[in-house]
């Protein structure tokens, strides 16, 4: 009984798995071919605990038992961590070098050379860091240059700390080899690909 309860309390993925994980990758697709762009998620399910609807969408459709995902403390609750695991078996790790993914707000960030970043002779090895923000399209605008940009973009990302783009600057250098980052608000996200170099 105690076990049906628990499923019961686990919140619900999708419905159609296979046409609604399509969609949405081709929208996070969409994201990482086009910098800058915000996608919106359709259809997406409501998220557990501190997740927002994209960041839940994302993990529905890319996490697996192949992939550790490493969850800051804000995220790092059974109510996620159950969601999680029941829909994606996606191993949760405690160790932030050993994650694919890692979910995290956007006002606690970490050095991103904790995280995975690959090898020159792997680099696709890094880990990609979902960062929950209050809103896209909204705050201080900044000028992003890169593969998948015609020419530039203006992009603003609310709630980010300056030290994050000096940061980012430094991960950037490190190309091929760093981190890739997505933005997610509410059913929106935002790619930040690691080749793309941001400018104030």
């Amino acid at each position: 009984m105690s076990d049906a309860m628990g499923i019961r309390d686990i919140a619900a993925g999708f419905i159609d798995s296979p046409h609604e994980s399509q969609r949405i990758f081709r929208g996070v697709l969409e994201a990482f071919a086009h910098p800058g762009r915000v996608v919106t998620v359709v259809d997406a399910p409501a998220p557990p605990g501190a997740l927002c609807r994209a960041t839940a969408a994302f993990l529905l459709t890319l996490a697996d038992r192949d992939t550790p995902l490493w969850l800051a403390p804000e995220f790092d609750t059974p109510e996620v961590s159950d969601f999680v695991r029941f829909h994606t078996g996606a191993p949760i790790v405690g160790g932030r070098a050993e994650a694919a993914f890692a979910i995290l707000p956007h006002d606690q960030l970490l050095p991103f050379d904790t995280f995975s970043i690959g090898t020159d002779t792997y680099p696709d090895r890094s880990a990609t860091l979902v960062i929950g923000v209050p809103a896209l399209g909204v705050g201080q605008a900044r000028i992003w240059r890169g593969p998948g940009i015609d020419g530039e973009a203006s992009v603003a990302i609310a709630g980010l700390d300056p030290i994050f783009w000096l940061d980012w600057a430094a991960n950037h250098s490190l190309f091929p080899c760093g981190v890739d980052v997505v933005f997610a608000a509410g059913s929106q996200l935002v790619a930040l690909p690691r080749g793309i170099a941001v400018e104030s």
